[in-house]
This record gives structure tokens, C-alpha cells and sequence, in this order.
């Protein structure tokens, strides 16, 4: 583990380029800024992925049918700092398409991120919907 102070810049940066990447449907990009056994939970999802290969598959088979997303706008971000690591939290609103049919998402996401060897890594990241967006 490295021993570097981690600052909420740090934090803010890193959220920032999975944020950018995700927008711009950039699979290596994204998936770079997660640990190997990182786990996803996400409402849209009937299943966790439970480590970064089944997401990054789930990826690249949704991309293969046509997804991708077309905007990607973080709001209200929030980081706390613990002991080896950090909670980012924000809204996010992202509207993709698949084939002809767009959808929006108004989402609240968790992204936990740790220091590690190889820098400063998201570990799990949870995606629900807001309340205004749930039927």
C-alpha cells in the first residue's frame, strides 16, 4: 500500500476521468480506473457484477448490440476521506442509446475508491435510481 496523503482533489480528479470516460463509451479509459476486484451494483441491473471482468464482458456485449452513451452530467459531488481510501458520492444523470431508442437515467452513485500500489483505485461502485426517478 502506498503511504501518500490522499487529498479530496485526488478524489475529485479520479471520479472525474471514470465520469469522462464512461461519457465517451471508453471501455480501457473507464475500466482503468477501477481495482481488478472491484464489485458493481447497479439498480438496472438483475445481478452484481461482482468483480471488474463480468462488468467489463457485460460491457462489451452491450456496446456489441449498439449501446452507448451519448451524455454523462455529474452534480452535487461529495467525497469523504477514511483511513486508506475515500467515498465519492453524486448525482449523475446519463442518457444513453441502444439501436434507435434513447433513455435518461437520474441516478445517486457511490464510487469507493483505495490507495493502492497502483494509485488511487475505485473498489465498488453503486448505482440507484433517485427517488423522483422511481415509479
Amino acid at each position: 500500500m502506498t503511504t501518500k496523503t490522499l487529498t479530496e482533489a485526488d478524489v475529485l480528479d479520479a471520479a472525474a476521468r471514470i465520469v469522462a470516460a464512461y461519457q465517451a463509451t471508453d471501455a480501457s479509459s473507464y475500466f482503468a480506473g477501477f481495482s481488478p476486484d472491484a464489485d458493481f451494483i447497479f439498480h438496472t441491473e438483475p445481478e452484481p457484477f461482482l468483480d471488474r471482468l463480468s462488468y467489463e464482458n457485460a460491457w462489451a456485449d452491450w456496446v456489441g448490440s449498439g449501446w452507448r452513451v451519448v451524455h454523462c452530467l455529474s452534480s452535487e459531488p461529495q467525497v469523504r476521506l477514511i483511513t486508506g481510501g475515500a467515498i465519492f458520492t453524486h448525482n449523475v444523470t446519463t442518457t444513453s442509446t441502444q439501436g434507435d431508442v434513447e433513455s435518461t437515467y437520474h441516478e445517486r452513485e457511490t464510487i469507493v475508491f483505495a490507495l493502492t500500489e497502483d494509485g488511487l483505485l475505485a473498489v465498488h461502485e453503486h448505482l440507484s435510481a433517485t427517488p423522483s426517478s422511481q415509479n
